[in-house]
């Protein structure tokens, strides 16, 4: 299934798949010396915008959930990413400790957390569920929509690690995103593998960090294919809303991107309205995402920030999403293990228009039809009719959001720092 686009389908977008597939040999042999160089992230999925004109990532998640949402038919592949990912990191590597979200207890997240543990299971670990609340004192069995059940246990801190009462792991794979902090349990543990790092938490990272090395890769990587980066980019800028200036400081900037998005619109011949989009510097599961269309509504706007937007915003370029399923608005979300993709899916939200945030409630999940691999495109078809061209051209671009990520932590990593001083 190749989504339908109501755009046409032999604008830059197909322009950008034929060129995409044309350097398939010279795009994986950038990608391979890229990773000899930096490592990557343990797992992410990113969250795709297709305008038919360009196709660009619009968020990167480093403690991504909805693994559920995957098909059966891509658990062989995510099973053997997290085989090399383990290997490459441990070994010898026996038990997995697996930390979720606190609190977290919807029927969704738990079906995630049992697809995660089925596939390290399979990739040959011991998988244990362990809780970091200093409320929680005995295991705790919740049932799955889909059956069965998970057992979330009480993690202790001993002889600087962190375990479970008979299960001392070598691993910690972390799937809270950290946005409170870092607790203490998770602090010094210096015998044992934490995945991913701790400065990947939102407590420390920032968007406007990751866009800024997205931009360096995404020029890199237009260079390397002889095109325009805009193609695969999202403009961006960072303000800080704190003191009695924040508001003009927020028009100017809004003013200053869709200033910069016109320009674009007016040397591609793209007859689209422009617009912006105004979210948290930090993560806030799609909360507090604002469409701008006109810089002078800032002020009106402005009267009703909500707190949870906080003091450190972006304002970056929005990308109208042409993509269709079943009638409703919908974007692609790719998921990534070590360097590999591993599957995805549609977000998809009936009630949401084109330049609109789909990450919001009532928001529905169509798999991708990733029947064939996404890394087996189909050479010679037309561009814009062929599935596993298409995903192909999805994952490339979700990648380099991912070899973005990369450079973003070891920019921010603090042993790094140490080790420079």
């Amino acid at each position: 299934m190749v989504p339908h686009l109501i755009t046409a389908l032999n604008g830059p977008i197909n322009e950008l798949e034929a060129r995409v597939l044309e350097s398939m040999p010279a795009t994986e042999r950038w990608f391979r010396l890229e990773w000899m160089e930096h490592t990557p992230t343990f797992y992410a999925s990113v969250d795709l915008r297709n305008a038919g004109f360009k196709l660009a990532p619009v968020d990167t998640n480093l403690f991504p959930g909805g693994f559920n949402h995957l098909t059966p038919q891509m658990l062989p592949q995510a099973v053997q990413a997290a085989m090399a990912a383990i290997e490459k990191i441990c070994p010898e590597a026996r038990n997995l400790l697996l930390i979720p979200e606190p609190g977290a207890r919807c029927s969704f997240y738990l079906d995630h957390l049992a697809t995660l543990v089925r596939i390290f299971t399979q990739a040959g670990l011991n998988v244990r569920l362990g809780a970091l609340d200093p409320a929680q004192t005995a295991p705790d069995e919740l049932p799955l929509a889909s059956g069965g059940s998970l057992v979330i246990e009480p993690v202790v801190r001993k002889r600087g690690r962190l375990m479970i009462k008979g299960f001392d792991p070598c691993t910690i794979l972390l799937n809270s995103d950290l946005a409170q902090g870092t607790p203490p349990q998770l602090m010094g543990l210096h015998e044992q593998y934490l995945l991913p790092p701790l400065h990947a938490g939102w407590s420390v990272r920032r968007k406007s960090r990751h866009f800024q090395a997205y931009e360096e890769v995404a020029k890199r990587f237009g260079k390397l294919l002889g095109m325009d980066p805009w193609l695969i980019t999202p403009m961006f800028q960072s303000v800080d809303l704190r003191g009695k200036k924040g508001v003009e400081a927020l028009q100017a900037a809004a003013d200053a991107q869709l200033t910069k998005v016109r320009r674009k619109y007016k040397e591609y011949g793209i007859n689209e309205k422009p617009f912006v989009i105004v979210k948290s510097d930090v993560g806030s599961y799609g909360r507090s995402v604002m469409t701008v269309r006109d810089a002078r509504d800032i002020e009106a706007l402005a009267q009703g920030l909500p707190d949870s937007l906080g003091a450190e915003v972006i304002v970056q370029e929005g990308v109208p999403t042409h993509e269709r399923v079943h009638q409703a608005v919908a974007e692609p979300v790719v998921y990534m293990m070590d360097r590999y993709v591993v599957g995805g899916f549609y977000r998809v939200h009936a009630d949401r228009g084109i330049d609109e945030n789909l990450n919001a409630p009532g928001a529905s999940y169509v798999p991708l039809a990733f029947a064939d691999s996404p890394v087996l495109p189909r050479l010679g078809e037309k561009p814009g009719a062929s599935a596993p061209n298409r995903f192909y051209m999805y994952g490339v671009i979700a990648r380099l959001a991912m070899l973005a990520a990369s450079y973003e932590l070891e920019a921010t990593d603090p042993q790094a720092e140490a080790e420079a001083a």
